[in-house]
């Protein structure tokens, strides 16, 4: 794909109008500027990442021996849920639209995001959204017991933490719905002159259909929480069995919301993954239309399978068969999109740089994740592994190995780009082999874990897991200290290092390897012609 443009399109013009940022704090309250809101959105999501990431090493560091060692059974509950909440919500969703933002008009030509006010808004909802959550440590009945999925009972009888978690989720909801709403006009308003959908780069694609998950989804989240709030202050009996409502309804609208959204924290995920494997290749992406296709009929069939959440309900006989197979059905897109980015590999002029290293890895072990999940979607087999460690090995597969090593794909492939420097290749290898070998420690002996029937979210537990859980802790600290690795990386690629090219990787094709490294403040003020 290749642009014309001219010098004004980079900024270069109209200087005496914006020259630049304004300076201080104020530039970032106010800002307006899709790469500075981008870059609030990331710095953020890496301090929301640091801080889960604490509470991981806490439940770890008490399941390292049987017995309880170090907090209280309570706050082990809180732990385990902020901790699903904080990652979800305040690290891989803000994260996946810190890329969009940066990234998105720069790939389609665009001066900015459509809606810019909205776009400072939405993010800056985020802050006392997190802050909330995480008060809600400090108040009597913190976010307890109920998982990150509050069911009910308990979470209609726990205290005033509840209700913090509860308006936070509302806040976050908010901002989501708002910047989806953005990226949906953006794309489909302010493209190049030139740039067709069927043009478009695969990332830009995966976000559109993300968007509108995220649009169709988040209200669903949004009533059902206030359905709770009303069950647990105003009298009202939607959830609560006491008063004849139905517990089991709270786990249909819940995951109704939340199946669709472990795909929003993948497709993006794929999106990166899809700009990667065919830069380093040498190649273009085999097979462009059928990854569309693909991506959106995950989107599509993520919203018909909600309820293989639930299979030991006492759902009947034939619900279960259909959401047995609507499940399995998933797996065909998904596997078309293994095969394409395979064969995209196939015969390429292959380098090994960090971005293609995370990449590779990300398409390992997220297959490992992928076929894990379609053992969860036979139902006998669900039964058994329910609420045990094989889901959480499962689930982790998932979301770390595939949101969160695409995330970090995706920053060492555009970093230079944003800051104009390289960044420490060297350092980026460590963080990757670290990673990659003390996520496999951390989760895939909670395959065996879970098979040999260990729940989840206890805090104490029978003599026959102990080997099992000591590996794991001992590998969920080396992840967590590879972390560290990755902000050396940043910070030092931030204060400077060998200059960065216009177009920093050989193969890159998409609009953004035209401009200069670092992109100007102010980009395609002349949108280029795509030819």
């Amino acid at each position: 794909m290749a642009a014309v443009h001219d010098d004004h399109a980079h900024g270069h013009g109209h200087e005496h109008e914006h020259h630049g940022p304004p300076s201080g704090i104020m530039r970032w309250l106010t800002t307006t500027n899709h790469k500075d809101i981008g870059t609030m959105y990331l710095w953020f999501s890496f301090a929301m990442f640091l801080s889960g990431g604490v509470m991981a090493l806490t439940i770890r560091a008490e399941l390292f021996q049987p017995g309880l060692q170090l907090v209280a059974p309570e706050f082990f509950n809180q732990l385990t849920t902020m901790h699903g909440l904080v990652m979800v919500f305040g690290a891989i969703m803000p994260a996946f639209v810190g890329f969009a933002n940066w990234q998105i008009p720069m790939m389609i030509g665009a001066p900015d995001m459509a809606f810019a006010r909205m776009n400072n808004w939405s993010f800056w909802l985020l802050p006392p959204a997190a802050m909330l959550l995480m008060a809600s440590f400090f108040v009597p009945g913190g976010a307890g017991a109920g998982g990150w999925t509050f069911y009910p009972p308990l979470s209609v009888q726990m205290g005033m933490g509840m209700d913090m978690m509860i308006f936070a989720v509302h806040i976050l909801g908010a901002s989501s719905i708002m910047g989806s709403i953005n990226i949906i006009t953006t794309i489909l308003n302010m493209r190049a002159p030139g740039m067709s959908l069927m043009k478009m780069p695969m990332f830009v694609w995966t976000w559109l259909i993300t968007a509108y998950l995220l649009v169709l989804v988040m209200p669903v989240l949004a009533g059902t929480v206030t359905m709770l709030l009303t069950d647990r202050h105003f009298g009202t009996n939607f959830f609560n069995a006491a008063g004849g409502g139905d517990p089991i309804m709270f786990q249909h609208v819940f995951w109704f919301f939340g199946h669709p959204e472990v795909y929003i924290m993948i497709l993006p995920a794929f999106g990166i993954i899809s700009e990667i494997l065919p830069t380093f290749s040498r190649k273009p992406l085999f097979g462009y239309s059928s990854m569309v296709y693909a991506t959106a009929s995950i989107a599509i069939l993520s919203c018909t399978v909600w309820a293989h959440h639930m299979f030991t309900v006492g759902m009947p006989v034939t619900a279960q068969l259909f959401f047995m197979y609507a499940t399995m059905l998933i797996a065909v897109p998904t596997g078309v999109k293994i095969f394409n980015w395979t064969a995209t590999m196939w015969q390429g002029s292959m380098t090994f740089e960090t971005p293609m290293l995370f990449a590779i890895g990300f398409l390992f072990l997220f297959t490992i994740g992928g076929f894990s999940g379609v053992v969860c979607a036979v139902v006998p087999v669900d039964i058994q592994v329910q609420e045990t460690y094989y889901v959480i090995a499962h689930f982790h597969y998932v979301l770390v190995s595939g949101a969160l090593f695409a995330l970090f794909a995706g920053a060492y492939y555009w970093l230079p780009k944003w800051t104009g420097h390289m960044y420490d290749e060297s350092l980026g290898k460590w963080h990757f082999w670290m990673s990659m070998v003390f996520f496999n420690v951390t989760f895939f002996v909670q395959h065996f874990l879970g098979l040999a029937g260990m729940p989840r979210r206890v805090p104490d537990y029978a003599l026959q897991f102990a080997d099992f859980n000591m590996i794991s802790s001992i590998g969920a600290f080396g992840f967590g200290f590879s972390q560290l690795i990755f902000l050396a990386v940043v910070l030092k690629c931030i204060r400077g290092g060998k200059k960065a090219e216009a177009r920093v990787w050989e193969g890159g094709t998409s609009l953004e390897w035209t401009l200069p490294s670092p992109a100007p403040y102010h980009t395609w003020e002349t949108p280029p012609v795509i030819k």
